[in-house]
């Protein structure tokens, strides 16, 4: 009776607003229905989870008074900007239970800088850089390497803040933006530049509580606005779910050149805390590269791995944040996911909001899922409010079968200028 009482009593903050916090919502939710569920600050979509509110909070002392009058259970942090404020440690004075790096280990994702430096310090296997703030000395050292080149603003930059520069003239106007013209703000105020890795790239979430390092299944994410990977960098137009070049060849080299030190450096740094790591990997023909951290669970990464996880998350979390991460035994349904952003048009450049979204409350296909990112209300009814508005996700008995349900199901939502590319998953 305790425990069932325990059960009905459980109560679970998100916090963030797009179809990564819906997922999460959806997951806990799933997992056990008396879960009572809150995201700061939500979106629109997320109330559709019976037992989820939104609530309008976003500053972090507004958010610990929240978590303590309404003691809450666990808070798990998807805001990359709160963390590297340090959310976590705010929360831990506070002896609440939260999922996520403090402040110190948030600096893996907040500076590019700071974790290229900590990737060389420990023997992490990651292209060579240099790290700049002076517009003159990078201009400079333009001289000395050879094209195309990897520009990076070094702070959040929302995914965007890369430039692959194929000469001299785009690596120059690329810096005079960041150093000069502050395109990106106090984010771009140091940038590094890195040695270019021809390959294919790929995403594997991990939990950690400082002791061990426990990887999830691996994703493979879409960047660019276009089919064939073309056009602008975007937050993610749709990812796959295991990624089939991950190989046992290319995970054993992951392990060993990559999550071995990385583990290392973080005992090393004394970093203590439970949460997410992301490693973005590029895998080529010389071996398998670190590309960079985040510290969070990644977007829309997320959305097409928790539909494969047989584990309830809530005690796999806790069991993270006990310090008892080892006891954990991941387990993983067979076939496959395929999660298709639907955009605004427009993005991720200039775009409208507001248009009315049909189909959203209707959804309902087998082994499909429907996670709302940029959705609003307007007099009762969904409209689009961002860029990336949906995430619509299939799962399958093998990749083919999950990419034919997950575009079926595109189909069954609308708004004026909805945009999606129509090749994700598409194994060349």
């Amino acid at each position: 009776m305790q425990n069932q009482l325990q059960e009905k009593t459980k109560k679970i903050l998100i916090i963030g607003k797009g179809g990564r916090e819906h997922a999460l919502a959806w997951k806990f939710a799933s997992d056990d229905p008396s879960v009572e569920i809150f995201v700061a600050e939500g979106n629109a979509g997320c109330e559709l989870i019976p037992n989820v509110s939104n609530i309008g909070l976003t500053e972090i002392e507004d958010l610990v008074g929240f978590a303590m009058q309404n003691r809450i259970d666990l808070t798990v942090v998807g805001s990359e900007e709160l963390l590297v404020k340090g959310i976590v440690d705010k929360f831990e004075a506070n002896n609440l239970k939260i999922f996520g790096p403090d402040k110190q280990a948030a600096m893996l994702e907040g500076s590019k800088a700071y974790a290229k430096d900590f990737m060389t310090k420990y023997g992490v296997k990651t292209a060579k850089y240099q790290n700049f703030t002076d517009y003159a000395e990078a201009l400079n050292y333009l001289k000395q390497i050879t094209f195309p080149v990897v520009i990076k603003a070094s702070g959040l930059a929302a995914g965007k803040g890369v430039i692959i520069a194929k000469d001299n003239d785009e690596a120059e106007t690329a810096l005079a933006d960041m150093l000069l013209g502050m395109v990106f703000g106090e984010s771009g105020s140091e940038v590094v530049i890195e040695e270019f890795l021809e390959g294919v790239e790929a995403s594997i979430l991990s939990f950690t509580d400082s002791k061990v390092i426990l990887p999830l299944i691996s994703a493979k994410d879409h960047k660019k606005i276009g089919n064939g990977e073309t056009g602008l960098n975007t937050g993610g137009m749709g990812v796959i779910a295991p990624n089939p070049y991950v190989t046992d060849e290319v995970y054993q080299a992951f392990i060993k050149d990559i999550l071995e030190p990385t583990l290392n450096g973080i005992k090393m740094e004394k970093m203590d805390f439970a949460g997410v790591i992301f490693f973005g990997v590029m895998i080529t023909k010389n071996g398998v590269y670190l590309l960079e951290y985040n510290m969070r669970m990644g977007d829309p990464e997320t959305q097409a791995v928790l539909p494969l996880m047989k584990n309830k998350l809530f005690p796999a979390i806790n069991s993270a944040i006990d310090r008892n991460l080892e006891s954990v035994n991941l387990e993983w349904e067979n076939g496959a996911t395929c999660c298709v952003v639907i955009a605004s048009g427009g993005y991720p450049e200039k775009h409208h909001n507001g248009y009315a979204i049909t189909g959203l409350e209707k959804f309902d296909l087998a082994d499909s899922y429907l996670f709302a990112a940029g959705v609003g209300k307007k007099h009762n009814d969904f409209v689009t409010a961002g860029g990336r508005v949906l995430n619509v996700v299939a799962k399958g008995v093998s990749l083919d079968d999950a990419r034919n349900k997950a575009y079926k199901a595109v189909n069954s939502v609308n708004f004026k200028d909805m945009y999606y590319r129509t090749d994700i998953g598409k194994i060349v």
